[in-house]
């Protein structure tokens, strides 16, 4: 019997030391294209940003004057300050409808799965082709539509007042349906005998919504709220297909700014200091969100 015990071990080892070495097997190369492909381009991107290099020939170690140099510089001000009120507004503005669409295709309504589809299609798109089809819209179409109503109607995005708004509503237009799916994914966790027991105590409506769903669909609240910041920081292929960051530079998000002038504009060390202020920037604002919303979660449960 102690015979085939210690077989059936080794077997068993044997197993378990061949399927670790698959797993190895398996992992090594997806490390080493992850470290390829990322991880080393940002190592470099942090060597670069104490340099004046240009993006090609020689260059000199300049210390943190890049870094000093990022806050006395206007035009960096402004690109951060623009990027954070779009973020702000479009992520308000994404969550809210998000939100209501969900409850709206989770009710009991016919078509729902059709609807469904249907509100996912802009997240299919391209973030470039949209954007060209709505710099079309901007630019020919709302105008004329607007001066057959009896008013100027002008581009929305050669208004340095409104450009903006433009932007965030293509944004909005594309984001909305990723967000719409999560919803939707939890309030279809919530127990219907919940709503039962709060129908009793009189919960309807608004009530109903505050106090038995919004709480039990709050982790899915700060994944969308996190995703949302975070995607709409690093705004890009909209500005580069509706405006390039005008007019008079007053679109130019930090994304844009970084590509525009450190592969074009000759300052890549300066661009590349840039880059990592901004990745610790999104880095601590998302651990923020997550810390502040994660208190609210053991707070509710």
């Amino acid at each position: 019997m102690s015979e085939n015990n210690n077989v059936e071990l080794k077997t068993k080892k044997k197993k378990s030391n061949g399927r670790s070495r698959t797993f190895l097997l398996i992992t090594i190369p997806i490390v080493a294209l992850f470290f390829t492909f990322n991880t080393l381009p940002l190592i470099q991107g942090v060597i670069y940003s104490f340099t004046n290099f240009r993006g090609y020939g020689r260059y000199d170690w300049v210390g943190f004057r890049n870094y000093l140099d990022l806050f006395r510089d206007a035009r960096v001000g402004a690109s951060y300050l623009f990027t954070f009120k779009l973020a702000v507004v479009t992520t308000i503005i994404v969550n809210v409808i998000s939100l209501l669409l969900a409850m709206a295709l989770n009710s009991k309504i016919k078509f729902k799965s059709t609807l469904r589809g249907l509100y996912f299609l802009p997240n299919v798109l391209g973030g470039l082709v949209v954007g060209y089809i709505f710099n079309y819209f901007f630019t020919y179409i709302l105008p004329e539509l607007v001066r057959m109503m009896g008013f100027e109607g002008n581009s929305m995005l050669a208004n340095s007042k409104t450009a903006w708004l433009a932007i965030a509503v293509v944004c909005a237009w594309q984001s909305i349906a990723m967000n719409t799916i999560i919803y939707i994914s939890g309030l279809q966790t919530v127990p219907v005998d919940v709503y039962e027991a709060g129908s009793l105590d009189g919960a309807t409506g608004w009530l109903k919504f505050r106090h038995l769903t919004f709480p039990l669909i709050l982790p899915f609240f700060t994944i969308n709220l996190v995703l949302c910041m975070k995607n709409f920081l690093m705004v890009f292929d909209q500005i580069m297909s509706l405006t390039k960051g005008g007019p008079a530079q007053s679109t130019e998000s930090i994304s844009f700014l970084i590509y525009n002038n450190g592969m074009s504009g000759g300052q890549f060390g300066f661009q590349s200091a840039n880059a990592v202020v901004f990745f610790i920037a999104i880095v601590v604002i998302s651990v923020l969100q997550m810390r502040y919303l994660g208190k609210k979660e053991e707070q509710l449960v």
